[in-house]
């Protein structure tokens, strides 16, 4: 089990960027695929980005809808996982979680996922 919180949501007008980070105090981060959600009020929640444990090139997955805008990436030394996210426009306006999967690959359904963070908020004004 991973103790997962996340950091740097805020607000920022259409086209800018914003950095978000998934760090964890408990538990080895590397054994863990995790995943970046996120979840628009009345919606449901959707998978962003994933990357897989041991991640590296060729071991992530991105929603079509962020596909060029979006980069996941890890550093195990720091137990953390980043979300750089670019070009961000109004319909990217959502709580953002990090989630932390045991599964092998890419697992990109919600339920695969056993540990999550208390979320963080990023609007995009238009």
């Amino acid at each position: 089990q991973v103790q997962l919180e996340e950091s740097g949501g805020g607000l920022v007008q259409a086209g800018g960027s914003l950095r978000l980070s998934c760090v964890t105090s408990k538990g080895t981060f590397d054994t863990y695929a995790v995943g970046w959600f996120r979840q628009a009020p009345g919606m449901e929640r959707e998978l962003v980005a994933a990357i897989s444990r041991y991640g590296g090139s060729g071991s992530t997955h991105y929603a079509d809808f962020v596909k060029g805008r979006f980069t996941i990436a890890r550093d195990n030394s720091k137990n953390a996982v980043s979300l750089q996210m670019n070009a961000l426009q109004p319909e990217d306006t959502a709580v953002y979680f990090c989630g932390a999967c045991r599964a092998y690959g890419l697992p990109r359904s919600v339920y695969l996922y056993t540990d999550w963070g208390q979320g963080t908020q990023v609007t995009v004004s238009s």
